[in-house]
């Protein structure tokens, strides 16, 4: 598979690795504090991964070259931006203000006043916004969810009752989308806009080893009061709502974050060369094996990321792509852990934290063993190396 990059796509690549220059010294304040993002947010990198994924309509100024800023609302041109900016360090991306995963909602869900009541919202401050979707009892079973929505018994609005787990910036943010069940069966699943503020709302903060920028939490709602504006997706067909919203945003999700894990695994190795250029025999046999198999990935999700852009989704092959790259970044740290010696993690502070980080994107966006049970699904019925082509409102395009 031709890796898809032409001269734009490397200089999206050289301005990305310019902006994050500074990524690991501000990852390692990270580490300590998440809470420190706020000091920064001046950085260029910081400003870039705040407005990246906000339509550059809504951008208050010039946050990248004219002509990249098209290229920043594709998959591809984010999976090569992603990549290079967690080779600096994937914390400061997580920790930004923005958008993040609940804007790829409002792209497809929401009415046009809804949109730029969203936008216009987080560009007049900085906001953390979630995606609230994965439940403690049901992990990513999203069709089993028990977080409900009910009419309000004034009949103004909705009622939220229910549990999210795992919820990247969910205890920190101003506000984020979640998924809950209106009615039985796939189709009962609605999208709605939640105000963190909001009476009956709580969240806390779950203690985690390593990518702590992403503040992963638990968030509940007791009886929350849902404005009828903030139902996504009431103009649509009961099709295009719901959990069609989950699922297109996280299509186009899953090559950036595998993209981000590979990003860190080609840092581990640069990393090595750069503490032992002479390396030979079997140890340097071993590492250019990692690296065979990170370009190898790399093309992987370069195409995939290719083919959704062109509206073409083949999830058993995104699903493989996100589960070998998030696999080298945790076979990257180990080897080189090796190959510096056994003080390693104590004598190199970057590489122990970094060491710590890549074991999340394991569980980001769908664990390995659920995108190995699609590898094996698209095989048996003859998919896997197929090109799918998924019905769509075509809204995401549009915004």
């Amino acid at each position: 598979m031709p890796e898809p990059l032409d001269d734009t796509l490397r200089q999206l690549d050289g301005f990305c690795a310019e902006v994050s220059a500074d990524f690991r010294e501000l990852g390692r304040l990270l580490d300590h504090d998440p809470d420190a993002i706020g000091d920064h947010l001046d950085r260029p990198g910081v400003r870039l991964s705040r407005f990246c994924a906000i339509p550059p309509r809504y951008w208050p100024g010039p946050e990248a070259p004219a002509n990249l800023v098209g290229l920043l609302r594709t998959v591809l041109g984010q999976s090569v931006a992603w990549e290079r900016l967690a080779y600096g360090d994937p914390n400061v991306w997580l920790a930004s203000p923005g958008p993040a995963l609940s804007g790829g909602v409002v792209d497809v869900l929401a009415t046009p006043e809804q949109a730029d009541r969203y936008y216009h919202r987080l560009v007049a401050e900085p906001q953390h916004t979630f995606f609230g979707l994965t439940e403690p009892a049901k992990g990513s079973a999203a069709t089993e969810l028990t977080t409900t929505i009910t009419p309000a018994e004034d009949g103004d609005g909705w009622i939220l009752d229910g549990e999210k787990c795992y919820i990247g910036n969910g205890a920190r943010a101003q506000f984020g989308i979640v998924f809950a069940r209106r009615a039985p069966g796939p189709l009962g699943i609605e999208a709605v806009l939640v105000e963190t503020d909001a009476p009956g709302f709580t969240g806390e903060l779950l203690p985690t080893v390593g990518l702590r920028g992403a503040r992963i939490s638990r968030i509940r709602f007791d009886r929350v009061r849902i404005p009828a504006e903030n139902l996504l997706g009431a103009h649509l067909r009961r099709t295009r709502r719901g959990l069609y919203g989950a699922t297109q945003v996280l299509y186009r999700a899953r090559p950036t974050i595998a993209a981000m894990a590979l990003g860190c695994a080609q840092a581990v190795c640069d990393y090595v060369q750069a503490q032992r250029p002479a390396l030979t025999g079997f140890d340097r046999l071993h590492l250019d094996d990692v690296l065979d198999r990170i370009a190898a990935v790399r093309r992987l999700i370069r195409g995939g990321a290719a083919d959704v852009d062109r509206g073409a989704i083949n999830s058993h092959r995104l699903g493989a792509a996100k589960a070998q790259a998030a696999r080298l970044s945790e076979e990257a740290t180990l080897l080189a852990a090796r190959l510096l010696g056994p003080a390693a993690l104590v004598e190199h502070p970057w590489l122990e934290k970094i060491y710590r980080d890549v074991r999340a994107f394991e569980i980001m966006e769908g664990t390995t063993n659920l995108h190995r049970m699609s590898v094996f699904r698209g095989v048996l019925k003859g998919t896997f190396l197929a090109t799918t082509e998924p019905s769509g409102n075509g809204r995401a395009a549009r915004h």
